[in-house]
């Protein structure tokens, strides 16, 4: 199967880009045909992937602050729909991102070629209303260029995405259950996952000596540190543990943070790339997001054998009691008593941390990609029985 996969970022970079990039690999070491075409490139992906820069000519790399985002996800997005229009006959299927894929889309719906679009976060009008909602509780004006901060053009330009590609990637039930909401039917939602690296995240021996949790990510309101802090400060690991923070953090939630922040049980550790090394010296990792796409750094923290306290926005790889503790989104005494427990039972810690160990080795991003590759068949299964006159 040969597959054109349009991501309008700098893959390799962090976040999503880092995402992508093993997504891409994982997919071309299942065996399938990939064409990348990507804003730029900042990590080489594997030989065997033809790759298309359409953000950058050589070293020249387009700022994307000089356009601003939505522009350059629209540059890419042409260029795209203009090689595809020349080689769609040569692609089986069109693996597509958000917010730049819209002309793409519609070239590959006008020459019947199947497509599937990227839900790295739940449907953009469920996370903005949740986020919207909760920052007005705390207090917080987002700014207007934040992430998460209302937008009703992207908005637009999304939900005629998702109205266009034959199916959603959804990488978690909760994302998957945003778009059932909103009227989107099963059929269209397709469940895959994404993986981790063990070269990178794996465990050493058991932590002793002090408790400790972690936080990990940008720390957003979505992530819901705010809930991580109350629950820990209220829970008897604060008296003797310490609750360490990796992230960057938004000046105007860190202001209500603040007293929670100042507690000399809580570590501010501002942006980290130490983050295997810290969830490998972690007995916790604490993600009580009110909106996830998947919670990548979920498995990651299982892989390096450290127990996920999250809440149910979180991926599904976390089963509560088995190799995590999930609590309702927002609920902290929930949280707080998950927190008193594994603190105060060693023993119930030691057995969450093993299944999630277990579990990782089977959550690698070339199960991911297996798991992709088998998702392209199924799409461009599907599309050719609805295209094929039934036989009489």
């Amino acid at each position: 199967m040969r597959v054109l996969y349009s991501f309008p970022h700098r893959i390799g970079a962090s976040r999503i880009c880092t995402t992508a990039w093993y997504q891409v690999s994982g997919i071309a070491k299942a065996g399938v045909d990939v064409v990348a075409a990507v804003g730029s490139v900042v990590r080489p992906l594997p030989p065997a992937v033809e790759t298309i820069e359409t953000l950058a000519r050589g070293r020249f790399r387009v700022p994307y602050r000089a356009l601003g985002a939505m522009r350059m996800f629209a540059l890419h997005d042409k260029v795209v729909a203009r090689w595809l229009r020349h080689h769609g006959h040569e692609i089986d299927l069109v693996h597509s991102w958000p917010c730049g894929s819209l002309e793409t889309l519609r070239v590959a719906k006008a020459m019947g070629i199947p497509t599937a679009l990227e839900r790295p976060n739940a449907h953009t009008g469920y996370a903005y209303r949740v986020v919207q909602e909760e920052s007005a509780r705390l207090g917080i004006e987002l700014p207007a260029d934040h992430e998460h901060a209302f937008n009703e053009d992207v908005l637009a330009k999304e939900e005629m995405e998702y109205e266009l590609a034959d199916g959603l990637l959804c990488p978690s039930e909760f994302t998957a259950s945003t778009f059932r909401s909103a009227g989107y039917d099963d059929a269209k939602l397709l469940r895959h996952y994404y993986g981790v690296d063990t070269n990178l995240f794996y465990p050493a021996d058991p932590p002793t000596g002090e408790f400790r949790a972690v936080f990990v990510g940008v720390a957003a309101v979505r992530k819901g540190l705010h809930f991580a802090l109350e629950a820990w400060l209220r829970s008897p690991a604060s008296e003797s543990g310490r609750f360490l923070i990796a992230g960057e953090m938004l000046d105007e939630y860190r202001r209500v943070l603040d007293p929670w922040l100042s507690d000399s049980s809580v570590v501010v550790l501002g942006h980290s790339a130490a983050v295997p090394e810290l969830l490998r010296n972690a007995h916790v990792l604490l993600l009580p997001s009110i909106e996830e796409g998947f919670g990548l750094v979920c498995t990651e923290a299982m892989a390096s054998g450290c127990v996920p306290l999250v809440s149910d926005a979180c991926t599904d790889v976390c089963v509560s009691g088995v190799n995590a503790l999930v609590h309702h989104i927002g609920d902290i005494d929930m949280l707080s008593a998950q927190i008193s427990l594994v603190f105060e039972d060693r023993v119930r810690w030691a057995a969450l941390r093993k299944a999630g160990l277990e579990q990782s080795g089977a959550m690698t991003w070339d199960a991911a990609g297996k798991r992709l590759a088998e998702i392209y068949t199924e799409v461009v299964s599907a599309k050719s029985s609805r295209s094929t006159p039934a036989l009489r």
